[in-house]
């Protein structure tokens, strides 16, 4: 495909806030949106040239999708693969493909995966049933997380568990659903690499992030992360070769433990752009949302050299409601446009440059 010109239309499947920031960047580089969700008027929306509401499933709207669009990119992982396959079977260009969505999926087919392409997990076992669990926790030194292998984000579907523990009620709580167990890591802390790929294979890798959680929710982002440059350059090699595996083309994240001694594991990955870039497009020459859209679009990807030393803060619920003065005078402020502020979910969110970074 060549590059597409200003004024080609992009469509993005989904209708979240990823959706509404990619839209904003695209329209920036003079390229129409449309949008295609299941929603009644989503967050992303309504700053889209052009709104299908339409199951993710409904061939008829994703073909009228395609006939409108010069290339399409989806906004978060839950796409259904067989959507995408569909729109790539009737001749479109879907930027990132398949391969790496429907790896992200399934937790244990992507952690299976990765320990194939050399990127180092912690240890995990495949559930089924309360005596898969048993067996796997014994396995697994008596402690660890359950996590649903599908659909799980923020926190949702995931128990964390000890011996002595119900283990019945553990696997009822998380819907009696295909799950896996995961062995708790003794991480120093918790860093993620956002990269971008063009489809000529050109990579270019934002500074990694030092992630906060809690309740399983990213509370706070941090760059830089404070780690050695060794520490880094592989963090960055894992992401490219998880990139390069599933011929991915755009923005990727590598979610990843770092242990004491500096070793590296793999937790997830997302084949989208990613909460903890946030900062990036007040922190770097170009940020995750415009670098997406230059590689779906064929264009060069953009310099992404950081400038400033950066913390982001998700707000959750009724912090979005806030002045926007309680920040401070430095905060760049970012509101998702979302309906109800609900407890826990994420409304908006706010970067501070700390300090500008010596360039040389």
């Amino acid at each position: 495909m060549k590059p597409l010109p200003p004024g080609s239309v992009i469509g993005i499947l989904g209708g979240g806030q990823l959706g509404r920031m990619l839209g904003s960047a695209a329209a920036r580089l003079g390229f129409d949106v449309h949008i295609l969700a299941p929603e009644d008027s989503p967050p992303a929306a309504r700053i889209a040239a052009v709104y299908w509401q339409a199951a993710y499933d409904d061939e008829s709207a994703l073909r009228e999708f395609a006939d409108a669009c010069d290339v399409i990119t989806y906004e978060f992982e839950n796409i259904p693969v067989s959507s995408v396959e569909y729109l790539v079977s009737i001749g479109s260009v879907v930027r990132p493909g398949a391969a790496s969505l429907e790896k992200s999926q399934d937790r244990l087919a992507e952690k299976q995966f990765l320990n194939a392409i050399g990127i180092e997990t912690g240890a995990y076992e495949p559930v089924s049933s309360p005596d898969d669990l048993a067996t796997a926790l014994n396995t697994l030194g008596g402690a660890g997380i359950l996590k649903t292998r599908r659909d799980g984000y923020d926190g949702k579907g995931q128990v964390r568990l000890k011996t002595g523990d119900d283990l019945a009620a553990a696997f009822a709580d998380i819907g009696k659903v295909p799950a896996i167990l995961e062995a708790y890591v003794p991480f120093e802390r918790e860093i993620s690499v956002v990269i971008a790929r063009a489809s000529d294979g050109t990579v270019t890798a934002f500074d990694p992030s030092m992630n906060d959680h809690a309740g399983g929710v990213l509370r706070t982002s941090i760059a830089p992360c404070g780690l050695s440059e060794p520490v880094i350059a592989k963090a960055r090699s894992m992401a490219e070769t998880l990139a390069r595996e599933t011929g991915h083309v755009g923005v990727l994240a590598l979610e990843l433990f770092v242990l004491e001694d500096g070793t590296l594991l793999a937790n997830e990955f997302a084949p989208r752009v990613h909460n903890s870039g946030h900062w990036t497009p007040e922190g770097c020459l170009t940020g995750q949302f415009e670098q997406h859209i230059r590689a779906v679009a064929g264009w060069p990807l953009g310099p992404v050299t950081r400038v400033f030393d950066v913390e982001m803060q998700n707000l959750l619920g009724e912090e979005a409601l806030a002045p926007a003065d309680s920040y401070g005078a430095d905060a760049v402020i970012t509101l998702y446009g979302k309906r109800d502020a609900k407890p826990g979910r994420k409304m908006g969110h706010v970067v501070r440059r700390t300090s500008i970074r010596a360039l040389s």
